[in-house]
């Protein structure tokens, strides 16, 4: 029976402290809390302990926990002691606790804010960063708690866990005394703590799913007895890949003499296999899944692929199956790929891994590929095969993940394995949802900065199986912040395609400017014009006319490959009928040679009816001039092409010499060739602006200082503002004084219920004034005739008022303001927003109808940067006008971009503030005034990205 002590210790269990983290070596682990029925368990731990271990925790020989030990180390008031316990199979793996201590250091309640930590890890779990996750988990718990600082005792020989806590980043101090490492460090995460907690998320995650990708045995469990079938197609495809790894075909119903299966081994379960099994890939029904589940946890199975269906795409019940099968997996310290998933492939020489329901595997190549639909990894994978980027070493698949639900494993995973993968140069992915928008764009902008990402994001609704977060930014605001992120946004299937393959075969372009060469004027005037409405600089095309050579095309090419005002060159090439037209090798090879002396330039080909042109430009791997010495690129006729002069192909590649040259990371440098002009000159279009980005990326620009904003005063004024509920639009005045202590002065505006206060306020304000409708339907409409400005005295005001309550009503229904005049200038607005998915978004744009209906608004992640606030000004199509269009004025940007700062500093610096917007904003010449201010407070939502890492809940 429990004595009140005890029930007095039983606070309500924080239940959302619980959360599944990935480890250093990519395993899974359970963060919990200690509860008073984890004494068993505890013990069992504790006895699994080295005494080492043990004497490094208590300082001395400590054998075993005493009764009192374990009364002690499970019951927990969760606020003044705390303890949490990292769990692999429902069992302790590794424990950490706090508990509250005052000044003198004797145990205290809060006001204390300080308290002691202590860990202790088994042994065989050491060195899997579990003592680093419980650090970043304890200290968050801490932090809700009230406490501020932790204090640590160490022995100065416990090396491991000194470095703990030094790594981890926080603001610490220390001291030795009695033989004894006293360390004291600030909880208040830093700069530097949150880059070493994400960076260690990366390693993990990534490793992760290089545990999935690249596993050295895999078992196949539910191979059919009978050819056919889910499970033995997928066997036969990891076999006739050539897998190097054990392989193993699993089904219970296998009779007991049953040896082999398609020269597989066969075995009837899991754990009858004698060796480790890394990766278990799982086609049975959905009803035998958690069996299957369990075994490869017992067995020590590192990772699953899920194919099986009847899971969350199904419906409600099929959602709590899909969870069950998570946390299942979880407990067991195992990710899954899936489920319903189509598959994974590794084309490196030493995995070969075709653990995917397609039937052919791809030859290698440097593109990594993520889908969510098994049917779109179908039809990407053969849209690289027709268009060469299956079946050349250069332009091939790294890596495929096809995640379907992806319950567990999603792409910002696989984003941090491609991050670093040297086997990955660009990335493709098919997003039909994002899942955790806000760390997806944090991914895509570190991964954009080392190698190209190309992304189609679903515009609809999210596919049934997918849990995904609630956003209301519009999918055109997404796409916008994607972009700014350096995600080279496209919205088909074959756009993914031609950028991918652009990207994958050629350098970057260092500009706009584009020359055109080719045998067709028609085709050359198409691409020129194409080039001018994607935003390139093209210059006018050179006819080669239908006669040309293809020593004609290597001298043109050279020639514009060599002209310094050019950043890239389109060749178009369309059939020509004569004894001395060139044919498709020998014209793929004129142009090939004449590309590799300029090898910093991107070559993209546009052909008409060209069948073999565009497989000659994709076969030949060398890049050696020295062949054309005698053929296309020497003085005097062409001559046919020979077979036999062709150069070795992909499969037989020239060796890297002075001569022979090899660009860095392809080992060949092959030409893109396009079906039409216009995808050409988008999939250049894009690769510009991604290289524009990349430059940009390489210095950011700072988030400014301002000595006039008083960030403490805001916040006592937010806090006095939320008292009186928990979400609220202030008023006009409480909106001003908020807004006044970040330097953003909103002009004064007074009521004027009659035309008697009007024409006093007026007398207040100073003429000339403004006499303005707020009334909803007419706010920020001018257009509808609901504001009259320049009014230079009374009579004009009073004639004014008369009309506007002529025309729409009674002043209690236009609740006019009267307000004085700004000087002339564009009127703009500027809104910021805090998204629950993406986080807190800036965006800007002109005021008025006419932007509204085209959606004329630019958008950038806060904190912005100043070189953010000055590409936002011009990122709108209507920026023209702001830098003296048609002989207009130019007006002070620079004023327009500290505003943008400003706000951006005001929703970042307080995340209460989930709303403002600036409107209209007056940019004039000299200055702007802010016209108008409506602001919203609420408490923030919960920021995911700045707590301990953790998986998606389940």
């Amino acid at each position: 029976m429990q004595s009140p002590a005890d029930r007095q210790d039983r606070h309500e269990y924080p239940a959302h402290w619980e959360a599944d983290v990935v480890l250093r070596d990519g395993g899974a682990a359970r963060i919990r809390p200690i509860t008073v029925d984890d004494a068993d368990r505890l013990v069992s731990f504790y006895e699994q302990v080295s005494d080492e271990s043990k004497y490094y925790r208590f300082f001395a020989p400590y054998p075993r926990l005493s009764a009192k030990d374990v009364h002690r180390f499970t019951h927990h008031d969760f606020v003044d002691r705390v303890g949490l316990a990292a769990t692999i199979g429902g069992e302790f793996i590794a424990t950490v606790r706090y508990d509250r201590i005052g000044p003198d250091g004797r145990p205290a309640s809060a006001p204390a804010d300080e308290a002691e930590v202590a860990f202790l890890v088994q042994d065989a779990h050491q060195g899997r960063g579990v003592a680093s996750a419980l650090l970043e988990h304890i200290a968050a718990v801490a932090r809700e708690r009230g406490i501020r600082r932790f204090a640590a005792e160490v022995l100065p020989a416990n090396t491991k866990m000194i470095k703990v806590f030094t790594d981890a980043g926080y603001t610490q101090k220390r001291s030795f005394e009695d033989g004894v490492v006293r360390l004291e460090f600030d909880l208040e995460p830093t700069d530097r703590s949150l880059a070493v907690q994400r960076a260690r998320e990366q390693r993990a995650e990534a490793r992760s799913v290089r545990r999935l990708l690249a596993p050295g045995s895999v078992a196949v469990v539910g191979v059919g007895r009978a050819p056919g079938g889910v499970g033995r197609s997928v066997l036969g495809n990891i076999r006739d890949a050539g897998h190097p790894g054990d392989l193993y075909a699993v089904n219970k119903a296998f009779p007991e003499d049953l040896k082999e299966v398609d020269g597989v081994r066969a075995y009837r379960s899991v754990r009858d296999i004698d060796g480790p099994v890394d990766l278990a890939v799982v086609a049975v029904p959905a009803e035998h899944v958690p069996a299957v589940v369990a075994e490869c946890g017992e067995h020590g199975v590192q990772g699953l692929v899920v194919l099986s269906a009847g899971y969350a795409e199904s419906g409600p019940e099929g959602r709590e199956r899909q969870r069950a099968l998570v946390r299942l997996a979880r407990a067991y310290g195992m990710r899954i790929i899936g489920p319903n998933a189509f598959g994974v492939i590794n084309t490196a020489p030493d995995v070969l891994l075709n653990a995917s329901l397609a039937p052919e595997m791809p030859r290698p190549g440097r593109i990594g590929l993520f889908t969510q639909s098994g049917a779109i990894g179908i039809a990407l994978l053969s849209r690289l095969h027709r268009r060469g980027g299956g079946v050349t070493g250069v332009t091939g698949v790294s890596t495929f993940v096809s995640a379907g639900n992806r319950a567990d494993v999603s792409g910002n995973d696989v984003l941090q394995y491609w991050y670093d993968d040297p086997e990955t140069d660009v990335v493709l992915m098919y997003l039909e949802s994002l899942g955790n928008p806000r760390k997806f764009t944090r991914l895509a902008r570190r991964t954009a900065a080392a190698k190209p990402l190309v992304v189609v994001q679903g515009v609809g609704s999210a596919p049934q199986g997918h849990a995904v977060r609630a956003t209301r930014l519009p999918h055109a605001t997404v796409s916008a912040l994607l972009r700014q992120a350096g995600v080279i946004r496209v919205d088909t299937i074959t756009e993914l395609v031609d950028a991918g393959l652009l990207l994958a075969r050629q350098p970057l372009p260092t500009g706009p400017r584009v020359a055109i060469v080719g045998n067709s004027e028609s085709l050359g005037v198409l691409t020129y014009d194409r080039c001018l409405a994607e935003g390139l600089r093209p210059s006018p095309p050179l006819d080669l006319t239908t006669g040309a050579t293809a020593a004609d095309f290597h001298r043109a090419l050279s020639r514009a490959l060599a002209d310094e005002t050019c950043d890239a060159v389109v060749v178009t090439a369309i059939p020509a009928i004569g004894e001395g037209s060139p044919g498709d090798a020998e014209l793929a090879e004129a142009l090939r040679s004449a590309a590799a002396a300029v090898p910093g330039k991107p070559v993209l080909v546009v052909h008409v009816e060209l069948g073999g042109l565009a497989e000659a430009l994709s076969a030949a791997a060398s890049t050696a001039p020295q062949a054309l010495a005698k053929a296309p690129g020497a003085e005097g006729a062409a001559r046919p092409f020979h077979p036999a002069e062709r150069l070795p192909t992909a499969a037989t590649p020239v060796p890297e010499s002075p001569e022979n040259p090899t660009p860095e990371g392809t080992g060949s440098r092959l030409i893109p060739a396009y079906p039409a002009a216009e995808r050409a000159v988008r999939a250049l279009a894009e690769a510009v602006k991604y290289g524009q980005w990349r430059r940009e990326a390489a210095d950011p620009g700072k988030v400014p200082e301002y000595d006039d904003i008083d960030e403490k005063g805001a916040a006592e004024l937010i806090g006095v503002l939320l008292e009186r509920g928990q979400g609220l639009t202030t008023g006009q005045a409480e909106t001003c004084e908020l807004l006044e202590k970040y330097g953003v002065h909103v002009r004064r505006a007074l009521a004027a219920p009659t035309p008697d206060a009007a024409a006093a306020a007026a007398r207040t304000l100073g003429y000339p004034v403004a006499l303005k409708a707020t009334a909803p339907h007419l706010r920020h409409r001018a257009d509808l005739g609901g504001v009259r400005l320049d009014l230079a005295d009374d009579e004009q005001l009073r004639r004014a008022y008369a009309e506007l309550t002529e025309l729409f009503g009674p002043s209690e229904e236009l609740r006019p303001v009267v307000q004085g005049m700004a000087p002339r200038g564009v009127d703009t607005v500027v809104r910021a927003v805090i998204d629950p998915a993406a986080g807190a978004v800036l965006s800007f744009g002109l005021a008025g109808a006419a932007s509204q209906l085209l959606g004329d608004m630019a958008h950038r992640l806060v904190p912005v940067t100043d070189r953010e606030a000055t590409s936002l000004v011009r990122s709108i199509r209507t920026a023209p006008l702001l830098f003296g269009w048609r002989g207009s004025t130019p007006v002070d940007t620079p004023a327009l971009e500290e505003l943008l700062l400003r706000v951006s500093r005001l929703v970042d610096d307080h995340p209460e503030v989930v709303a403002v917007t600036l409107e209209p904003v007056v940019v004039a010449q000299h200055g702007v005034s802010v016209l108008g201010a409506t602001l919203r407070l609420a408490p923030p939502p919960a920021r995911d990205d700045l707590g301990p890492r953790t998986l998606p809940a389940y």
